[in-house]
């Protein structure tokens, strides 16, 4: 495929989803394949979550040939398959941008089109956030109707049950569209998974459903074979195909092939005309139209730059680990020296790095699904049993899970290790991914540890550190990312005592107390200073949040007027709040400047791009210090 001179006949001509109403079914085929074609030329350049889009552009194309959006209502689930929304919703040229800075967003956002009803990043609120909107319209008397779109994966979650079981008991006039491609981003598990997957395999009962259904009219005749229908669908078939949706309220058709164009349309066609909750099972295939990605569904869910004609993967020249890299080897060396290790993460296996223990010792791996309050619980479980859990979530999808963690966990004071990867700044995934407020969410409960690793060495000794303890929650959390280079391969473990921090360089006028990885960069902007003006400020990595070593802040602020504390969280409640909450209790006169994520949310752009924006990179840590320490020698 030539970048620079594809043509594309059909997509240059439509900038809202009125340009596709006339279009007959050979051409919404040759729409689908250049819609294809446009995310493959586009994401090859410019990465993005290309797999779960690709397998659902005749699931999108088909809902806005049927449906009118905006003044029917279209609820992505996650947003990961909403490319092809965002393409034939007048973002087509938009869409070479997505993800980056000032560019569109990679996930569905109110504040971007009219078309996108719902802001979604995390997974499983589609059917809830529908059923609001369905229930709104007919309070209002507004004729709207509501689709959730929602993938096999996502609905493993709790939410989206909950969601179901009220949309079912309301009887709502809300359509569910199940896009099941058999993988969320790693394999999909569970007894869910097994359920639509008997279904799909066996298509006798949905035969005989449609068979019937269709020769039926309304009236009571058809509600009392619905019941009989209903009573005997065990006996046709091992697994009925829509029990369990049909228990919850829903009437369930399907399974249909997802990337039939004409078949999808047909069926939302008639579909809407039909009030009630409904359920429509699609069959579709991550990654569909280009052959490597239908090969390895889990690598090109989001594979990076690569090259468009060959599939081949553009990899990043740098040698250093990434934290993710470290956290997989050195919890299978901590489960191979302690038979009570295990892990358990929602999901995440191969983005966590936990598919290294997955691999070699799969009877202590533990992958629940997207499941992140039960990931917590379960996890609570096997330590009140026993175990050691190293309880892996990603920071801003851990927010889910709050009530848990202080309820199942901390309250019993249970030695579960919760390891939260992509802490900080993500990048081009955006607000709703950034893991801004761990810190400072999770300070508040009592008794929890919270760990906050400089390099590679140390997030292995605080993984070694909170195997050997026996309090709980032990929190330790990490960038998304390269690390600093250490060579923590050869280090030898060492156990490191909560609230113990340590200074990596003295100075004077001003110190510097950093949490986290930023260390590295407060370092750098001093020793620069230092070469230039010879004076510097003292540097303090604090290492551990909760506690905070209360004995070297009392030290800190008996020598330094002067008190700037940097950490890749957000401004309040974190670092700089507990530091400011103890100078403020103890020493009168102690001025203290944070450098930290603003209070606002930050839309997408790369690490490096955002970091500067928040004042994170050595060169804006430099200025700073710069200045405070001018002002300080002013004043002497």
């Amino acid at each position: 495929m030539d970048q620079n001179h594809t043509t594309y006949t059909l997509l240059e001509k439509v900038d809202s989803p009125k340009d596709i109403k006339t279009m007959d079914f050979a051409q919404l085929r040759q729409l689908c394949a250049e819609i294809r074609q446009y995310m493959i030329e586009c994401c090859s350049v410019n990465p993005g979550h290309l797999g779960s889009s690709l397998g659902a552009v005749e699931l999108i194309v088909g809902l806005h040939y049927v449906y009118d959006a905006p003044h029917d209502k279209l609820v992505f689930d996650v947003g990961h398959q909403a490319y092809a929304h965002k393409i034939i919703t007048g973002r087509r040229e938009a869409f070479r941008r997505n993800r980056m800075k000032d560019g569109i967003s990679g996930f569905p956002k109110r504040s971007e089109s009219e078309y996108d009803a719902f802001g979604a990043g995390h997974s499983s609120t589609s059917v809830s956030a529908a059923l609001g909107f369905a229930e709104a319209s007919k309070l209002q008397n507004l004729g709207q109707k509501v689709v959730a779109l929602i993938g096999d994966g996502s609905l493993t979650g709790g939410l989206a049950f909950e969601g179901l079981n009220n949309a079912g008991a309301a009887k709502t006039d809300i359509l569910v569209v199940l896009n099941d491609n058999n993988i969320s981003i790693d394999r999909n598990i569970g007894a869910i998974h097994e359920y639509l997957l008997n279904i799909t395999t066996d298509p006798r009962y949905n035969n005989a459903k449609k068979r019937i259904w269709d020769r039926l009219g309304d009236g009571r005749f058809r509600k009392m074979i619905q019941k009989m229908v209903v009573s005997t669908k065990s006996s046709l078939v091992r697994h009925s195909g829509g029990d369990l949706f049909e228990a919850m309220g829903f009437r369930y058709f399907g399974p249909i092939d997802g990337n039939d164009i004409e078949q999808v349309v047909r069926t939302l066609q008639k579909l809407k005309e039909i009030g009630g909750p409904l359920i429509l099972h699609t069959l579709t295939t991550k990654g569909k139209g280009y052959a490597p990605a239908e090969a390895n569904q889990t690598v090109w869910h989001a594979p990076g730059i690569f090259d468009p004609e060959t599939g081949e993967r553009i990899k990043s020249e740098k040698g250093e680990s990434r934290y993710q890299d470290v956290f997989g080897s050195v919890l299978l060396e901590l489960a191979k020296s302690n038979p009570k290790v295990v892990g358990v993460t929602p999901a995440m296996a191969s983005g966590c790095g936990m598919n290294l223990l997955a691999r070699e010792m799969p009877g202590r791996f533990y992958d629940v699904g997207i499941e992140e309050e039960h990931a917590v619980t379960f996890s609570a479980g096997l330590a009140a049993g026993g175990m050691k859990p190293f309880c892996n979530i990603y920071s801003s999808f851990s927010q889910r899970a709050y009530d848990q963690i202080i309820h199942d966990v901390a309250l019993q004071n249970l030695p579960v290790v919760l390891c939260l990867d992509r802490g900080g700044i993500v990048g081009e995934d955006g607000a709703t991914h950034h893991g801004c407020y761990d810190m400072a969410v999770y300070r508040t409960i009592p008794g929890a540890i919270i760990a906050a690793p400089a390099n590679e060495v140390e997030l292995k000794n605080m993984m070694y550190s909170a195997m050997l303890s026996d309090n709980g929650p032990y929190i330790i959390r990490y960038p998304r990312g390269y690390g600093e280079g250490t060579d923590w391969q050869n280090s030898t473990l060492e156990e490191y005592v909560p609230g113990n921090g340590i200074m990596l360089m003295d100075g004077e006028g001003v110190a510097v107390i950093a949490a986290g990885p930023v260390v590295n960069r407060a370092l750098q902007a001093a020793n620069e200073l230092k070469d230039e003006t010879g004076s510097c400020p003292a540097i303090y990595n604090i290492r551990y949040i909760k506690p905070i070593d209360e004995d070297l802040l009392e030290a800190i602020c008996k020598r330094f007027r002067e008190v700037v504390t940097i950490e890749d969280g957000c401004v309040v409640g974190g670092l700089y709040g507990s530091v400011a909450e103890y100078v403020s209790r103890r020493h009168e006169g102690v001025s203290v400047t944070p450098i930290a994520i603003p209070d606002k949310y930050l839309s997408q752009g790369t690490q490096e791009e955002l970091r500067a924006e928040c004042g994170l990179t050595a060169m804006r840590i430099k200025g700073l210090l710069e200045e405070k320490m001018k002002k300080i020698s002013k004043k002497d």
